[in-house]
């Protein structure tokens, strides 16, 4: 039997994200992919916004990404631009890159932190028990784990298996997304119908034509060649002479979202707990998130650092965050309807974010920057995201983040000396010195901390206000008991 502390079911970006955090917390962590290859048919998803750009930054790997994808610096709700320049964060924009790519780039860093992958093999069924699940694979093998995470799509068979519902609503669209060859030039560029369908045709990965078609009814299987070429024949009264696909693929507007992230020794995480229309791209990113959240948590509860109730914080934070994201995909999809009274109501909004304050706080909420964890009340800071700031060290000048490039919790305190060594054994502790304003995208500038207490995933579990009130609580019940001499 192969046994493994972790096993995750699924080798697309959340899972890969997952392997990755966890292998950095130095757990024996395994992953089961159906594929053969690590690389992607098609191009998929488009790329992922600002805050997931940073999370790959905090593991130093943002300019992997960034090297290969385009820049902009704007967020897209319903057909509405909106400039996100001003925000602040060393990364004031999205990045376009095709998911085949963001792949390719995880894959290679999974390999190097010395993940396993079995590959082409996937989970047929599970048992747990209170100290392990029990895995039976596609080619009759066995695998035991601590916790599987199921990390396998909107069809997801860890979901399924451990019978967690997955409340929402189905499908009233759907689109046919293609890469494929063509024999004339296609017609460059978005359109609408009668139906309020969108159409786009853009160059893909490779040169390829990438073709994304609206359907008047929804469907669920992936689509033909033949269904393709009537589609554009229908919209553009030609097909363009389109040929050899690279792929054909279905997506929809169905809109999803697991009542639980958690049964016992079993976790959901990207697609698995949550799926809506690909609107506004954020559903690569949202995943990838799931997992920085997940990732040292469960590391901490398989080392033995935290009990197991260190796991209900998972489902209690990323949960309502992606919530948020299924409500607004579900309005951008309302407000694509052709109808007069859709019209009206899409104008007004326009107008609503043209107010600067609506502009920051949809942008916020679409680029992940204002994700806002209810930890407790106090400092604005406390479940935030950490600003990336240029502090001075004793080493010198360093950037927050990088301190977080092994993906352990940092301590950094900006006043008189605070003792935390109980816990050395598992957070860096610093003193640092800051002179800039604290500002937080959507907020603005905030009172300037004495210490902040940064959790692996970069979100502040407690804030320092001259004093040290709360923070052995917030150390023990984040990061353990302390060592005893």
């Amino acid at each position: 039997m192969i046994e493994h502390d972790v096993i995750i079911a699924g080798g697309g970006p959340t899972g890969m994200m997952l392997a990755a955090e966890l292998a950095l917390a130095d757990v024996d962590v395994a992953i089961v992919e159906r594929r053969t290859s690590p690389d992607l048919v098609g191009s998929r998803a488009g790329g992922f916004h600002s805050r997931t750009i940073e999370v790959f930054d905090m593991r130093g790997i943002a300019d992997r990404f960034l090297n290969e994808g385009q820049t902009a610096q704007i967020v897209r709700f319903n057909f509405v631009l909106l400039d996100m320049s001003d925000f602040p964060t060393r990364h004031p924009y999205g990045l376009a890159l095709f998911q085949n790519r963001i792949e390719r780039i995880l894959a290679d860093w999974i390999a190097e932190l010395g993940v396993t992958v079995y590959r082409g093999l996937e989970l047929t069924s599970f048992t747990q028990n209170d100290d392990s699940v029990d895995i039976d694979a596609s080619d009759e093998s066995s695998m035991r784990a601590k916790y599987l995470v199921g990390c396998d799509g909107a069809r997801s068979t860890v979901r399924k298996i451990a019978g967690i519902e997955f409340a929402g609503s189905d499908a009233t669209t759907s689109w046919i997304l293609a890469e494929v060859e063509t024999r004339d030039e296609p017609a460059w560029g978005m359109r609408q119908d009668a139906y309020g369908s969108q159409h786009a045709i853009a160059k893909g990965d490779g040169g390829h034509a990438r073709i994304v078609l609206s359907e008047r009814e929804p469907k669920y299987d992936d689509p033909s060649l033949a269904e393709l070429s009537k589609a554009l024949v229908d919209i553009y009264g030609t097909d363009f002479g389109v040929h050899d696909p690279v792929s054909l693929s279905r997506f929809n507007d169905m809109t999803r979202q697991a009542v639980s992230y958690r049964d016992r020794r079993v976790l959901l995480a990207g697609d698995a707990a949550h799926i809506h229309p690909p609107i506004g791209g954020q559903g690569l990113g949202i995943g990838v998130q799931d997992s920085v959240n997940l990732g040292w948590k469960l590391a901490q509860v398989i080392k033995g650092t935290s009990s197991e109730t260190l796991l209900d914080t998972y489902h209690s934070e990323r949960h309502p965050v992606a919530a948020r994201v299924l409500k607004n995909t579900m309005a951008q999809s309302a407000l694509r309807r052709t109808d007069d009274h859709t019209k009206a109501l899409a104008e007004y909004v326009a107008g609503f974010l043209a107010s600067d304050d609506t502009r920051k706080r949809v942008v916020a909420e679409m680029s992940g920057l204002g994700v806002h964890y209810n930890l407790d009340d106090g400092h604005p800071l406390l479940g935030r995201r950490m600003p990336d700031l240029d502090i001075v060290t004793a080493e010198g000048q360093a950037r927050v983040f990088t301190l977080l490039h092994d993906a352990r919790p940092v301590f950094i305190n900006f006043g008189e000396p605070i003792d935390i060594s109980p816990w050395n054994d598992r957070i860096v502790s610093i003193h640092a010195t800051y002179d800039g304003a604290w500002e937080l995208p959507e907020i603005g500038v905030v009172a300037s901390p004495s210490a902040v207490l940064i959790r692996p995933d970069g979100y502040v579990a407690w804030v320092g206000e001259g004093n040290q009130a709360g923070l052995v609580e917030a150390l023990t019940a984040w990061f353990g008991e302390p060592a005893r001499s």
